[in-house]
């Protein structure tokens, strides 16, 4: 009976989880329409008006053209958006996140053919994959030995994934000005005709200039509202659609059939082919809904597609398309769009709607750009730019005052410069289709090299998409003149920046490998380093994961004092969304115990949140003291290792020493609300002790090497962070001399230092300046 009534407990229990877990899992699909689906639901506002808009095609009266377009705007919609992207892309995440970038951290981890300092390059990557055990048996292909063999390919893998990803950038500007002022266009059959040109500028300008004001409250505050707006816009749509096919043509469903896209190019030829370019703005926001994944669930994403946004999109382009064949007496073709087929009746709460609706699709694209900066500015591929996390739950919603101020102005000045959706649509077309070509790319390599396919299936993969997408990057060039030199000209200086940034980064590495300070050196120095040792922790920060840093050297060299305790930390950034906590903190030895030094690399994913100075602090002086307790414990148990020796060995720290902590401020009896003279405050002193269970065992010797941490710890924590100074040899080329000493001089002074000096207390703070010669 017990028994039965546990199996049945059992049962309600699973029904139960299985029950909530698809609760959840709807209400992300919910959550991720106003996120993910703003900027594809709004495309219907313009993909009509952008094909026949100065492509020479005419809307006749046997309506093969409007019947042509329909037929390519639903097969590209299905072909690329569902089953490329809903059915095989969103498969390809890495550790949940989506995007180009990912899709190339994806590809070096399995391939080991990463050129990123920090956690990116080849060695680096073996021992995070030792550390993490992630590192299982892998089937050595063709293509991962030819990837792995030439560095060539190594650095097209990564200019590549740049293209991509600047192109996104590229796509964020444009995408909130083509989306606001398609709704805005709307004023121009709701108001006289002379009053609209004066109107729809200023206020798509305003609309843009309020969007971008309100990023710093994060996308948390108003994301309540978000997915409200875009269900009521695809139940309008779809709406109006389904009045419109009834109405006028119930016929339209035959334009479904391929053969009608045979007949448009057939009968506009160079005309119909030059349209693909507005024609392809059906997909814009497929690579976005891929960005965002990190925000939902792989399941919540396709439930919402499938079911909700796919037929309500079908219905309006079939419902614009019906009511087009009916009428052919518009002024010109830039006037076949979307407003036309709404009701007069309507209009004005469609336009409402529609603004609103672009609006939130414009939300979608800026939050991706930031979450991609933080990516490239992660792994080194970008300027250090300050983010701030505007949600403490999703680490995904960030805000970057610097990007989201230069994206406004940006979108501003190609508002003001086109005027028109036409050319902004040009220039949207470029960077989608190319974002899309990247990804067709990189995603046939993660077949092979991630998936462990054949190949064929790969080249198949790339054969199919890419022809198709071949055809119609091809169709947006011809547009180079009229407007889409603008993502080129975007891409091509963001893509400077970043060459020249990761290029300077890779040099300065490379300098403190060459110039780095052999460990007997310092173990020669003897017990005391040949300098005088004070009281406290001093904390080293370097960029090697062994060796001792030049900075070191070239500050005892011209002030022979330093702490009593010594940490050399390395804080990396790996090509993974999240480090889980166990795995974050290695920590190890360097010399006999008596020296006191320690090296502490401490590692995060391109999505983690670094903790503020304090935590860290806190975290990082309990984790030496794990890693002292924990060694002392092996050698106790038979264990012993050569100390005298110079050894770079690491342990993984999983969890840490409890430390107390309480303040001892001299000042603590001063009233909160007196005024007190910052001269004549007394220094305060940190009263620390490790929590070490009952349970463990800690012999004399670790236990003085406890007390003497502890005591550093009292005493205080210094940060002595390297400020270099890059310069190129004498003797080198005058493109080297140009892109070092002005370029990247340039980018490192006008960006932000790393993250964790940010959160340094600069009492506590000594820079050391050096100049590199690279």
């Amino acid at each position: 009976m017990d028994l039965e009534a546990a199996g049945g407990a059992a049962a309600a229990h699973g029904k139960r989880w299985r029950g909530e877990s698809w609760r959840a899992t709807l209400l992300l699909a919910y959550q991720s329409l106003g996120v993910v689906y703003g900027d594809v639901a709004t495309s219907p506002l313009y993909v009509y008006k952008s094909a026949f808009a100065g492509n020479d095609i005419q809307h006749s009266a046997g309506n093969e053209e409007i019947y042509g377009v329909l037929s390519f705007v639903f097969w590209t919609l299905t072909l690329i958006t569902l089953v490329k992207y809903v059915l095989i892309v969103l498969r390809a995440d890495d550790g949940g996140e989506g995007g180009t970038f990912a899709l190339y951290s994806l590809i070096c981890r399995h391939v080991r053919a990463g050129l990123l300092p920090g956690g990116g390059t080849r060695d680096e990557l073996m021992e995070e994959e030792k550390v993490t055990g992630r590192h299982g048996e892998r089937p050595v292909s063709r293509v991962r030995a030819v990837l792995e063999k030439y560095r060539v390919l190594q650095r097209l893998l990564l200019l590549f994934a740049l293209l991509g990803t600047c192109m996104v950038i590229g796509d964020g500007v444009l995408t909130p000005a083509v989306s606001v002022f398609s709704a805005v266009s709307g004023l121009e059959l709701s108001m006289e005709k002379e009053q609209h040109k004066y109107i729809e500028l200023p206020v798509a300008c305003a609309i843009l200039v309020c969007l971008f004001a309100l990023q710093h409250y994060g996308t948390h505050k108003v994301g309540f509202l978000f997915a409200p707006i875009v269900c009521i816009w695809l139940l309008c749509i779809s709406a109006i659609g389904l009045y419109n096919i009834i109405h006028w043509d119930h016929h339209v469903y035959r334009a479904l059939s391929p053969y009608y896209m045979y007949q448009f190019l057939k009968k506009t030829q160079t005309g119909g082919w030059m349209s693909l370019g507005g024609i392809l703005l059906c997909v814009t926001g497929s690579e976005a809904m891929y960005a965002d994944l990190g925000h939902f669930s792989q399941l919540s994403i396709q439930i919402a597609f499938i079911s909700v946004v796919y037929p309500a999109l079908v219905l309006a382009y079939m419902g614009q398309a019906a009511f087009i064949s009916q009428h052919h007496n518009f002024e010109s073709s830039y006037h076949i769009g979307f407003y036309v087929s709404v009701p007069e009746s309507l209009r004005w709460p469609v336009l409402v709607i529609a603004i609103l609706a672009a609006v939130v699709g414009s939300q979608a694209i800026i939050t991706g750009t930031f979450s991609i900066i933080k990516q490239c500015s992660s792994l080194n591929c970008f300027p250090g730019v300050k983010i701030v996390h505007t949600s403490s739950t999703v680490h995904g919603q960030i805000y970057i005052p610097e990007i989201n101020w230069m994206l406004m102005v940006l979108c501003l000045a190609v508002t003001i410069g086109f005027r028109d959706t036409k050319h902004l649509a040009n220039a949207q077309g470029l960077a989608v289709i190319t974002v899309m070509l990247v990804t067709t790319c990189l995603m046939s390599l993660v077949i092979v090299l991630c998936w462990n396919k054949s190949i064929f299936l790969a080249i198949g993969f790339l054969l199919f998409f890419g022809t198709i997408e071949v055809l119609y990057f091809s169709a947006s060039l011809v547009k180079f003149h009229e407007g889409a030199w603008v993502p080129v000209t975007l891409s091509f200086i963001f893509m400077v920046v970043m060459c020249v940034w990761h290029y300077g980064t890779i040099k300065k590495y490379e300098f403190d490998v060459q110039n780095k300070v052999s460990v007997n050196w310092l173990l020669n120095l003897g017990p005391s380093l040949g300098i005088v040792r004070v009281r406290g922790i001093g904390l080293i920060h370097t960029e090697l994961m062994s060796g001792i840093p030049a900075i070191f050297s070239h500050f005892v060299t011209n002030l022979p004092a330093f702490h009593q305790v010594l940490v050399f930390l390395c804080v990396k950034s790996v090509p993974v969304p999240h480090v889980h906590p166990e795995e974050r903190f290695l920590v190890g030895r360097i010399g006999p115990k008596e020296y006191r030094l320690y090296r502490v690399i401490v590692r995060y994913g391109y999505r983690d949140v670094q903790k503020d100075d304090l935590e860290f602090e806190k975290e990082l002086v309990s984790n030496i003291a794990e890693f002292i307790r924990s060694t002392g414990e092996c050698e106790k148990n038979g264990f012993v290792e050569d100390t005298d020796k110079p050894s770079d060995k690491l342990s993984p720290i999983s969890t840490g020493i409890p430390l107390w902590e309480e303040d001892g401020d001299l000042n603590a009896s001063a009233s909160p609300h007196k005024e007190i003279d910052p001269q004549n405050i007394a220094p305060k002193r940190k009263k620390a002790r490790f929590v070490i269970p009952k349970s463990a065992q800690v012999d004399s010797e670790v236990r003085r090497e406890l007390q003497e941490l502890m005591d550093a710890r009292e005493a205080g924590m210094s940060f002595i962070l390297g400020h270099s100074y890059m310069k190129a040899k004498s003797g080198s080329s005058f493109i080297k001399r140009i892109v070092v000493n002005f370029f990247y001089e340039f980018l490192r002074k006008n960006s932000r230092g790393p993250s964790y000096a940010a959160n340094i207390p600069h009492a506590s703070t000594l820079e050391v300046g050096m100049v590199y010669q690279v």
